[in-house]
């Protein structure tokens, strides 16, 4: 069989869980990883790999790249998904909350780029999307631990995409904005151009399309999907 293969983080539900939907339906195997029982159910249902385990975790990402290959002998494809930092007020935010979002937001992407791009090294290319968030380039005071260091993953990412564009390996970042399943605010949904959430089917749309060849000459981008909520151009 030549079907792409594709690993999913945080899969359980939102973003996640629509991505391994989204890339089922268009002839993708998948790997999917969440805390939560929730990977291994939606992975049965889809016909892939389901684990429980932690983004947080080096030990669990490798279990999972290893259940990968074993089964099915490649990976084309990553989607670098992951839950909520701590919040708080700025300087209230202890030490161990900003050492976790450091785990959960940027050594997430670290240490899975080094677990599989040999493979893609090896296969000639594949490509990498992260999930950040509208935050990372206009800072949230309600956001700051996100806001914080995912401004820190775009540098990454952008320093990861230049280093391997030439063997045909791409990585981007999607900002999505406020999603709806996230609890629904008036004062935020009057901040938004489009005057609504964000479906998560959305920004799944999204990924499937950076993940594709059509978007095969875009990389070290960060791509908003946040209804026009940011103002920066």
């Amino acid at each position: 069989m030549n079907k792409k293969v594709a690993i999913i983080t945080a899969a359980g539900q939102g973003i996640g869980a629509a991505t391994a939907n989204e890339l089922a339906a268009v002839g993708y195997r998948i790997s999917l990883l969440s805390n939560s029982g929730g990977a291994v159910k939606l992975a049965q249902e889809l016909g892939g790999i389901g684990m429980t385990g932690s983004v947080t975790e080096a030990a669990d990402l490798e279990k999972l790249v290893a259940a990968t290959m074993k089964k099915y002998g490649r990976v084309d494809a990553v989607v670098n998904n992951t839950g909520h930092p701590p919040k708080g007020d700025i300087l209230d935010i202890s030490d161990d909350d900003w050492h976790l979002g450091l785990d959960l937001l940027i050594l997430n992407v670290v240490r899975m780029a080094r677990l599989v791009t040999p493979i893609f090294l090896k296969r000639g290319g594949g490509v990498m999307v992260n999930i950040s968030t509208f935050s990372a380039f206009e800072p949230d005071a309600a956001f700051p631990v996100s806001s914080s260091l995912r401004a820190g993953l775009a540098g990454f990412a952008k320093l990861y995409a230049d280093r391997y564009a030439e063997a045909g390996i791409r990585m981007n970042n999607v900002l999505p904005g406020f999603m709806d399943n996230y609890p629904e605010s008036t004062e935020i949904v009057e901040k938004i151009p489009m005057k609504r959430y964000a479906r998560v089917e959305e920004v799944a749309s999204t990924v499937r399309f950076l993940l594709s060849e059509e978007a095969g000459y875009i990389t070290g981008q960060n791509i908003r999907a946040d209804g026009g909520l940011t103002r920066s151009i």
